[in-house]
């Protein structure tokens, strides 16, 4: 098990310099910035371009420090206690479980959202075009209309489907995404079974009730957690001929068959962007907060070969990428 003084040894090496060419910048003044997520770097690095992009460089006037816990939960408080310490004057953050443990810690701190799910709902802000308080950013929460497009898009490769499994996490709340899957569903005479998927040793049980269910393709309800098990689900579908699509392109990459949903890559980049206008004087209060604007179609041809599948090619047209 990894302890508190190792994960601190792994993570509290970056730091991002940014010159002094941001407008309104004192000279001299040094700032320093905090993140806070479970993403890898390629996410971190997007970004940082972000950054460049608006003037800043490494090795000047602003610090970086990253905490990356990944899935560990118990990390988390540690991790929001050093970045206090730190005296970082943002926190970048999410999803909701991060922004919990920022909020708790923190009334004074600006804190940016890079996914937050139902920001109003929960409290952290007062509307999307007044925040109020200490945060601000971007929302995580896609259209419920994309879990319907992701049964239509499994029909299309797979017409002759009947039965779907939703793998969803059961400490995420997703009603409203679950009713859009389920109408789309009936509108093409599909029967969804829900498998929730609670801990890593739950996707091997997850696979024998979707085997012993007869489901014929596998959706990945959007999750943090579950976008940490987007391997081993990817593996075991695989290895039991199911065709899967996940909210996030890194489904493909880890050999899902499809993803359709929000670029978390591009929530990352127009985080930057609030980061830079709080540096600047901005209160995140005034900031108004930003719903997914891109979205991504990505299909990996490797494993539609493995699946023995033909993809029409006016899904192939559509794609965004596809990974050969």
């Amino acid at each position: 098990m990894m302890t508190r003084r190792a994960f601190v040894a792994i993570v509290s090496g970056s730091r991002l310099a940014a010159s002094l060419a941001a407008e309104g910048q004192q000279p001299g003044k040094v700032h320093t910035v905090g993140l806070l997520s479970p993403p890898p770097g390629a996410y971190v690095a997007a970004f940082e371009e972000r950054l460049r992009e608006l003037g800043y460089v490494r090795g000047s006037t602003i610090f970086f420090e990253t905490r990356l816990p990944g899935t560990r939960s118990d990390l988390l408080p540690g991790a929001v206690a050093d970045l206090l310490r730190l005296n970082v004057e943002v926190i970048v953050t999410g999803p909701n479980r991060f922004i919990d443990v920022v909020r708790e810690a923190t009334a004074s701190v600006p804190i940016v959202m890079v996914y937050g799910n139902d920001p109003v709902g929960r409290g952290y802000i007062s509307s999307l075009a007044r925040p109020g308080g200490n945060v601000t950013g971007l929302t995580w929460e896609p259209s419920a209309e994309i879990f319907g497009k992701h049964v239509e898009l499994l029909t299309e490769v797979s017409p002759r489907l009947s039965r779907i499994a939703g793998i969803v996490d059961p400490s995420s709340s997703q009603s409203s995404f679950w009713k859009a899957a389920e109408e789309a569903a009936k509108r093409h005479g599909i029967t969804l079974q829900s498998v929730q998927v609670g801990t890593e040793s739950d996707v091997p049980k997850a696979f024998r009730a979707i085997v012993g269910g007869r489901a014929e393709a596998v959706m990945i309800f959007g999750s943090p957690y579950l976008w940490g098990l987007r391997a081993p689900i990817a593996t075991l579908a695989k290895k039991n001929g199911l065709p899967t699509i996940y909210m996030y392109r890194e489904g493909p990459d880890a050999g899902g068959l499809m993803s359709y949903g929000i670029s978390l890559t591009d929530n990352w980049r127009r985080a930057a962007t609030y980061v830079d206008k709080i540096l600047k004087g901005a209160k995140p209060s005034d900031l108004p907060v930003e719903q997914p604007t891109k979205f991504e179609f990505v299909i990996n041809m490797k494993t539609a070969k493995a699946l023995g599948l033909t993809i029409p090619q006016a899904i192939l047209l559509r794609a965004d990428q596809v990974i050969e």
